[in-house]
């Protein structure tokens, strides 16, 4: 077998195992082209989705129960060592729980996951930055450049863009595609 050819599959090989050849964004964009050669066949899709009872209990109980693979280790640990104002609540419950969850939150991680959306979206925070909401890191800014405020925080069935499973309705599921958005009063989103 030619030598150049061998090369060449193992260079590709690398690169697409390595993530150098995945995208470092969605499957698609908001023009609908296609990103990443590799993206569809190395890499998890969206975010893992939440799968521990506690933190659904104590965090759902009051907001979506946001995946832990939305921001990065050093996020959920500022976060959950600032409950005592939490968005101008106070969110504090058992310490011993706490621990569990911020646990439950650091293993998955925006900066640990394998999940694709994940790894974008810790790619978007500067590694100096903890940032508290998902909405203010520079990817879910440029995801939702197009959405006119008037649709979220001006409508009354949505509120805030922190009201993720209102639009998305795949969200639960981990799932934050376009494809899936549903603006409550507006329609699809495309």
């Amino acid at each position: 077998m030619n030598r150049k050819i061998i090369l060449g599959a193992v260079i590709t090989t690398l690169l697409a195992s390595s993530g150098v050849a995945m995208s470092d964004d969605d499957d698609d964009d908001h023009d609908g082209r296609k990103r990443g050669l590799f993206s569809r066949f190395f890499s998890k899709a969206g975010v893992t989705p939440v799968n521990n009872q506690p933190y659904i209990d104590e965090c759902g109980s009051c907001h979506f129960a946001f995946q832990p693979g939305l921001l990065p280790a050093r996020s959920w640990k500022k976060l959950m060592g600032g409950l005592d104002d939490h968005f101008g609540e106070n969110a504090e419950f058992d310490s011993a729980d706490a621990q569990k969850i911020l646990n439950y939150l650091v293993a998955g991680a925006a900066d640990t996951s394998s999940a694709h959306r994940s790894q974008s979206i810790n790619n978007s925070i500067p590694r100096n930055s903890a940032p508290l909401r998902i909405s203010e890191t520079r990817y879910f800014l440029r995801k939702h450049d197009e959405i006119p405020p008037r649709y979220v925080t001006g409508n009354p069935k949505v509120g805030s863009f922190s009201n993720c499973e209102k639009c998305h309705t795949e969200a639960a599921k981990g799932s934050f595609s376009e494809h899936g958005v549903h603006i409550p009063g507006v329609g699809r989103w495309d």
